[in-house]
């Protein structure tokens, strides 16, 4: 049996899974790259395998960055069936073809500058027509129902309590007498958040794979992101301006309904205008609507008193581009929320256009910012930024509140793990940045006495023997902050060399003289550690 970790290795997203196992290749999620121009270009690489052999793709939950590279997994001849919960099913049914439109759009773009510079086109990375031919290939699943997807291989999903719809998926592998386990957490959810559940326990692995994003930070308690949100809105009101929230249109931008509301019936502030301008939320919103199975007790009931909680007073929906063009015409405060949560693409780079230079105005940011993004760049004090080809000057106060994040926190995860029941055989750590896992590797090790493995970007693992040893292999640097930086180095290097090799151009030979001098120096380093 053999697992690849064919993306969110030592990065967080581009979640994608090999497992080569009873006769059969099957995988986890199939992501899209996001962050920096040196990640995202390995959207554009040859898949490690081949499309037409997988048999099955198991996906965790909707997230472009689980689900985002599926349509290029059909168009390159992947055939299989495509395992999902209803509600990722449904959720997938608009942000599939709403990534194929961006992939189009940004073509046209790209390619027309290409053209004007004399360089060959590179056309979409897949078109609306791929997108439309993945959705067919779905097949719906309950929660904590198992199925035989494979004679040897069984599967269940469980509630994640991240998004909508999201799994935690369990897999049951026999290979002549022996059945081994493997759990593979997706993203997991907070504990306490709103509207979905709580994720849910595992007691029994013998191979784990978690995620780290948040895995070297605690969030903010619900009662101060309230109290938070509310003094962004009085900030925005009281200078005048708008402010703007970059939201991922699924459950972040339905979170800040929510809590809106929460605050506007309160009377905690006065509620200027609020508008979800984003096409892609407001059909998210209405799939939240149909899938009440998927919410916490407290919103349920809720609905079952006949409230919304995605909807009050004040509150419009901005469906037209007529219509979002309009928001940076009018006058006095607003509450706008926009797609994308990076502000990397979509409607919030012209809001940010409109507003970035303006004194007056406040920019919320309530999520993850990848490294690289532009969102990152702002989050972290960018003060002349690049927005949709132009130069702006940054003088909008930057707020940021990170308990609104779907993603568990370094307590939510360790209560996760404490769940199971006994040691597995090997853990793996995977969608975290560096600084994230190497914190998040110690905290496992100090807590759990458990030596997790960091897999690199296309390792494989024979699980057995070969995890165990790479598990003792690791101990004796584990906590050492120079063998974490050092395999660091020894990852990007190897990147750079990697975006090479699809072209067919020449390896740089100075690059290629560097890799080996920090694999030298990581021989070294392990000699003093052992």
């Amino acid at each position: 049996m053999q697992l690849t970790f064919c993306g969110a290795a030592r990065t967080v997203t581009g979640s994608c899974y090999l497992l080569e196992a009873a006769g059969r290749r099957v995988l986890i999620d199939c992501g899209m790259f996001q962050g920096n121009r040196e990640i995202r270009e390995r959207n554009r690489e040859r898949f490690g395998f081949k499309p037409q052999e997988i048999e099955a793709v198991l996906l965790t939950h909707a997230h472009i960055d689980h689900s985002g590279l599926l349509p290029k997994l059909t168009q390159k001849g992947f055939r299989g069936r495509i395992v999902a919960t209803e509600a990722t099913t449904d959720l997938c049914g608009i942000m599939l073809p709403d990534s194929a439109h961006i992939q189009e759009m940004d073509a046209q773009w790209r390619d027309r500058k290409a053209q004007r510079q004399g360089r060959e086109p590179m056309g979409p990375l897949y078109t609306l027509a791929d997108a439309q031919k993945t959705l067919g290939l779905f097949q719906q699943v309950k929660y904590g129902q198992t199925n035989e997807v494979f004679p040897g291989i069984k599967v269940r999903f469980m509630d994640a309590g991240h998004i909508l719809g999201s799994s935690i998926i369990e897999i049951w592998v026999r290979e002549g007498d022996r059945e081994t386990k493997l759990v593979f957490s997706g993203d997991l959810g907070q504990r306490g958040a709103p509207i979905i559940n709580d994720p849910t326990s595992i007691e029994e692995a013998d191979y784990i794979l978690v995620e780290s994003t948040y895995g070297d930070r605690l969030h903010e308690k619900a009662v101060s992101r309230l109290s938070l949100l509310a003094d962004a809105v009085k900030a925005a009101v009281k200078s005048g301006g708008n402010l703007i929230i970059p939201a991922f249109a699924v459950e972040r931008t339905q979170e800040l309904l929510y809590d809106i509301r929460q605050l506007a019936e309160s009377g905690s502030i006065s509620l200027p205008p609020v508008y979800i301008d984003s096409p892609l939320a407001v059909s998210a919103t209405e799939i939240f609507r149909r899938h009440p199975d998927c919410y916490d007790s407290q919103t349920y009931d809720m609905i079952n008193k006949g409230d919304s909680p995605f909807e009050f007073p004040g509150l419009t929906f901005v469906r037209t581009v007529q219509e979002s063009q309009a928001l940076n015409q009018r006058r006095g405060s607003a509450i706008i929320i926009s797609a994308n949560g990076m502000c990397e693409a979509g409607r919030i780079l012209h809001h940010l256009k409109h507003n970035l230079w303006r004194p007056e105005a406040h920019l919320l940011f309530v999520g993850y910012q990848a490294e690289g993004t532009l969102g990152r760049r702002l989050l972290e004090g960018e003060k002349n930024a690049r927005v949709m080809g132009e130069d702006i000057v940054v003088r909008a106060a930057i707020h940021n509140i990170g308990s609104y994040s779907a993603h568990a926190d370094r307590d939510d995860l360790l209560a996760w793990l404490r769940g199971f029941k006994r040691k597995p055989r090997s853990i793996f750590l995977v969608h975290g940045e560096d600084a994230a896992l190497a914190n998040w590797s110690a905290t496992v090790q100090e807590k759990l006495n458990l030596t997790p493995l960091i897999p690199a970007y296309g390792e494989t693992y024979t699980l057995g023997e070969q995890a165990i040893k790479a598990v003792e292999a690791a101990k004796p640097a584990a906590g050492t902050d120079e063998w974490s930086s050092l395999l660091g180095e020894v990852e990007k290097a190897y990147r750079g060399l990697q975006t090479k090799l699809p072209r067919q151009a020449p390896v740089d030979s100075g690059a290629a003289d560097k890799l080996r001098g920090l694999m030298r120096q990581m021989i070294e380093q392990m000699s003093k550690v052992s």
